[in-house]
């Protein structure tokens, strides 16, 4: 059994992959050829911004637009210490410090009622992270934000093609970025992600940074990096869209029919959960249970793949504990604790659905 099917998506985007990047094996355009040009349109018109600038990974698709606003050393950036390294790392190595807010303990996302405490003269921008799949309270930290003239970052790393109040995920604030990892639920065949804005200045900035900060050939006008996504992981990215929408679908069918059979699992299991105004692409489908290693043996015994995502939260994470050395954030700390992921991707048939829920019902019990 796999955690996330890549081969059969494969078999039926087979052609159409093939022939996309046999398109720019004819060309040669391996750097910034067409494909980067018409994926960036279509993703665009697809979260309904302006502007999408595709980069070299969803690692720098937090340190593009980061660079983009000036974050620099001594600056703090409000983010949750429950998500991957990534989040924190960015913005660790622009020197600046994030500051973090715990969790809310039903959605796993950030507890909005707590980021305007965190604000200080030094806040330079919030980056909630919409996890396993759902977007965060966007429109109340867009609100929180604005009061103190802060930008805002999704981290949506996990979330493309997830909804808020009826908005794509990546359009929901100042920024949105994105990952392309091969297992987010747009994955490419390496590494690639994606950032959107509506700011043309900032659209224009993060362009530059990309192309080793660039405005014209050999006119560096600011610090870059080199953060291109290439021209064959867009061909493959432009195949994938194709079928996208109906993947969309299937995880949010797949994620609901997990729900239903788990639902009465209460309280030896409690489900991460997807509030009634957005919708998850369900990049992880993640549950809460107290004896994890217990449940981890049993599934593995069964033949039945897990993940943890994640197993420690940030602020004790050794790279990025400083200046937390004592201080608990005891919602993040108990996700870590207790979080165990389940086999989710849109292939999933309902008998290997049936028998992954009858597993963890026979481990519980």
């Amino acid at each position: 059994m796999d955690f996330i099917d890549l081969k059969t998506q494969y078999r039926h985007l087979r052609e159409s992959v093939s022939a996309r990047i046999q398109k720019v094996l004819d060309h040669g355009q391996y750097i910034l050829g067409p494909e980067v040009t018409e994926l960036e349109h279509r993703l665009a018109a697809y979260v309904g911004v302006k502007h999408c600038v595709t980069v070299a990974s969803g690692t720098d698709a937090l340190l593009v637009p980061l660079m983009a606003l000036g974050i620099k050393s001594g600056d703090e950036v409000i983010t949750s210490p429950f998500t991957f390294a990534a989040t924190a790392e960015m913005v660790a190595l622009l020197g600046a410090k994030p500051v973090y807010v715990d969790a809310e303990p039903d959605t796993a996302n950030i507890d909005i009622s707590k980021i305007e405490a965190a604000i200080t003269p030094r806040t330079r921008a919030i980056m909630p992270v919409s996890l396993y799949g759902q977007p965060a309270d966007m429109d109340e930290i867009n609100a929180v934000a604005g009061r103190h003239g802060i930008p805002v970052i999704e981290d949506a790393a996990q979330s493309f093609g997830a909804t808020y109040k009826g908005r794509k995920s990546c359009g929901l604030s100042t920024l949105g970025a994105t990952s392309f990892f091969p297992s987010k639920p747009l994955g490419c065949y390496g590494e690639g992600g994606a950032v959107f804005t509506n700011d043309d200045g900032l659209a224009q900035a993060m362009r530059e940074i990309r192309h080793h900060g660039q405005s014209g050939r050999y006119h560096h006008t600011r610090i870059g990096i080199n953060g291109r996504l290439d021209s064959i992981q867009c061909a493959v990215l432009l195949a994938k869209l194709e079928r996208f929408e109906w993947e969309v679908a299937e995880r949010a069918r797949i994620g609901a029919h997990y729900d239903a059979l788990l639902s009465g699992l209460a309280p030896a299991i409690r489900l991460v959960k997807v509030r009634p105004d957005r919708t998850s692409v369900f990049a992880q489908y993640t549950l809460l249970v107290e004896n994890r290693a217990e449940l981890e043996r049993a599934l593995k015994a069964a033949g039945i793949p897990t993940a943890i995502h994640y197993p420690s939260s940030l602020h004790q994470q050794p790279a990025y504990s400083a200046g937390w050395e004592g201080i608990s954030f005891p919602v993040a700390e108990r996700l870590a604790r207790e979080v165990i992921s389940l086999p989710m991707h849109p292939y999933l048939d309902a008998a290997t659905q049936d028998r992954i829920v009858a597993a963890v019902r026979a481990a519980v019990a």
